[in-house]
């Protein structure tokens, strides 16, 4: 498989960057769409994400060399070279979301509703992201055969990209995408028609189900993958996993108890400076 895209001779742009990128742009556009919706000022969106998705990317890369340091202490150059693989998303999630809770509480707007409208998108970019590692032919999972991989609901054309080297490997990277996108149409399900079933979803619950439902999905095919980010013995992705589960029940128990918290859907045509 050609991990290159277009080769123009004094530069060359790999499947991998395009497909985060193109995760990133519909992600966005995603998350733009709500922000238009939900009546907030567009020029404090546009910041926030220009910001965001830099510090996200830079955390990523970060996190995953931070775990691969016997290697890039004796290769420092390679370090920036992205287009390879090596962006772990949970350095993108907790980088990116911590520098969200602090602009959002600079400029005092609601940061679980904000939250709440990013995560959708997240998931989204997530989905599609994933397919970066296709191309690169990584985040696979365990040695299994052609005749199995055939008899799941995998496409032949995935299956035939799992051919590394003579061996056939679990698409991880697959199950992942599509446990991502499922989870995008639940949260747009759960946001979209929580009013109409008479469920008072608050500010904050749907982080709190997005953070649980990727979680579970990366908790169980992390456990298939044969290159995990290691602490010891322990996959550090499945333990991030755990501790965002925690962290989503919690922030939804915490949320639905909170007399204060807004409610998710809000009519106010007004700038959103709910602080609750």
């Amino acid at each position: 498989m050609n991990r290159v895209a277009l080769d123009l001779g004094f530069i060359q742009i790999y499947w991998y960057s395009i497909m985060i990128l193109l995760g990133l742009l519909i992600g966005l556009i995603t998350i733009y769409l709500e922000i238009k919706k939900q009546k907030i000022d567009t020029d404090f969106f546009i910041n926030l994400a220009f910001y965001t998705v830099i510090i996200g990317i830079i955390g990523a890369r970060v996190y995953y060399v931070l775990f691969n340091l016997d290697y890039y202490s004796h290769n420092l150059l390679e370090i920036f070279e992205i287009w390879n693989g090596g962006l772990a998303i949970h350095g993108g999630i907790i980088c990116g979301g911590l520098f969200m809770i602090f602009y959002c509480k600079k400029h005092k707007v609601n940061t679980y509703r904000i939250l709440d409208i990013c995560v959708v998108g997240l998931i989204l970019a997530q989905a599609i992201g994933r397919w970066g590692n296709f191309f690169n032919q990584e985040a696979h999972g365990m040695l299994t055969t052609r005749e199995a991989l055939l008899s799941l609901p995998i496409p032949k054309f995935v299956v035939d990209g799992m051919n590394i080297g003579g061996y056939y490997y679990h698409p991880t990277f697959f199950y992942e995408s599509v446990w991502n996108l499922l989870g995008f149409f639940v949260l747009i399900i759960i946001r979209t028609y929580s009013n109409r079933i008479k469920i008072n979803l608050k500010s904050g619950q749907l982080t709190g189900i997005y953070l649980i439902w990727y979680s579970l999905g990366r908790l169980f095919i992390e456990g298939m993958r044969t290159d995990s980010l290691m602490l010891g013995g322990i996959r550090i992705a499945q333990l991030v996993s755990i501790l965002f589960i925690i962290l989503g029940v919690t922030l939804i128990i915490l949320r639905q108890k909170n007399k204060n918290a807004s409610l998710y859907i809000e009519k106010s045509k007004k700038r959103l400076t709910i602080k609750h």
